[in-house]
């Protein structure tokens, strides 16, 4: 209402500006004849700022150079400052590009500890391995956590997705906690799609005034809800197993360089991001005839291909290749 009322105002006065008349130009025409034909009238000398054109070739020659001597100590910082942040452009570009992974890499991302306690959605048998690392107070996480079940269902025991942890704020660790204990009891991925709606929405609703949602008593009260064995979850919360899943989960990541959430690996590929589902799908169909032109059976592919042959540390765009 008020930027209306402020616009309103300025179209008003706009409105009132008195407008410029033809005849103006007719007088101040007028006006400039008068003054140059007046007895003592001087010819105006050039502009501020612009350089002096008058006289011979030797004259003007001569201001020139002295306009760049007087110049001549902005100039070289001027010079000075332009090489510097072109040289930092080139090392910050250089630095991203050691950082991003080689997109023919294959990383062999060993999970086997994630789907030993359960933090998985598809049968052991799929062909295309999706590992989501992710953090439990990222909103992008979120965002494709209903992605990564509909893809499961809609590939029907092709894919498969495990959840590995990875740690960015803080206020997450109870319910990474929480998550490896209710995987003890078999129920992860109820966990998890209960604690993205009463534990992480709440909190985005607070806009992360309220920490309330992401802490314990909040996860004790749905996961009571999810017919977990709320006084077990609590212990295995607390132990030393579930500390060093997310431990160990943490130091993998590390290894491949991750440093975001979510950062995908699909059959050992890295993709960065929350991604279209559209996007995913391409991928999936992708390494589905990739896996099948290999003649090993799906079922044995991750373990015998990815892990096997795969690249068993990071490797940028700027590394060479390994032999």
């Amino acid at each position: 209402m008020k930027i209306i009322t402020s616009l309103a105002l300025i179209a008003a006065i706009a409105g009132c500006e008195q407008q410029k008349s033809r005849l103006d130009s007719v007088t101040s025409k007028d006006k400039a004849s008068a003054q140059a034909a007046a007895p003592g009238a001087t010819t105006p000398g050039p502009s501020p700022g612009k350089m002096d054109g008058t006289g011979s070739v030797e004259e003007r020659l001569g201001k020139l150079e002295a306009a760049y001597n007087r110049s001549s100590e902005a100039l070289d910082y001027i010079t000075t400052a332009f090489a510097q942040q072109k040289a930092q452009q080139k090392a910050q570009q250089e630095q991203q590009e050691r950082e991003d992974p080689a997109p023919d890499a294959v990383f062999a991302v060993d999970v086997a500890g994630d789907i030993k306690i359960g933090q998985v959605d598809g049968p052991a048998t799929a062909p295309v391995t999706i590992i989501k690392a992710f953090d439990f107070a990222c909103p992008y996480c979120q965002r494709v956590s209903g992605t990564m079940e509909e893809l499961v269902k809609e590939y029907g025991g092709k894919v498969r997705v495990v959840y590995a942890n990875m740690l960015v704020h803080p206020q997450a660790r109870p319910a990474h906690l929480a998550s490896c204990a209710a995987a003890k009891q078999g129920k992860y991925m109820q966990f998890k799609d209960a604690f993205w709606e009463k534990g992480f929405q709440p909190y985005v609703a607070s806009q992360g005034r309220d920490q309330a949602p992401l802490g314990e008593a909040n996860i004790m009260a749905m996961s009571k809800e999810l017919g977990l064995d709320t006084t077990k979850l609590k212990s295995d919360m607390d132990s030393p197993e579930c500390d060093q899943r997310i431990k160990e989960d943490m130091k993998v990541m590390e290894t491949f360089h991750v440093n975001s959430t979510p950062t995908f690996f699909i059959n050992g590929k890295h993709y960065n991001g929350a991604m279209p589902k559209e996007r995913f799908k391409e991928i999936i169909d992708e390494q589905l005839k990739t896996v099948e032109s290999s003649g090993v059976p799906g079922a044995e592919y991750y373990d015998k291909v990815v892990l096997a042959k795969g690249e068993k540390k990071f490797r940028s765009k700027m590394d060479p290749k390994p032999n």
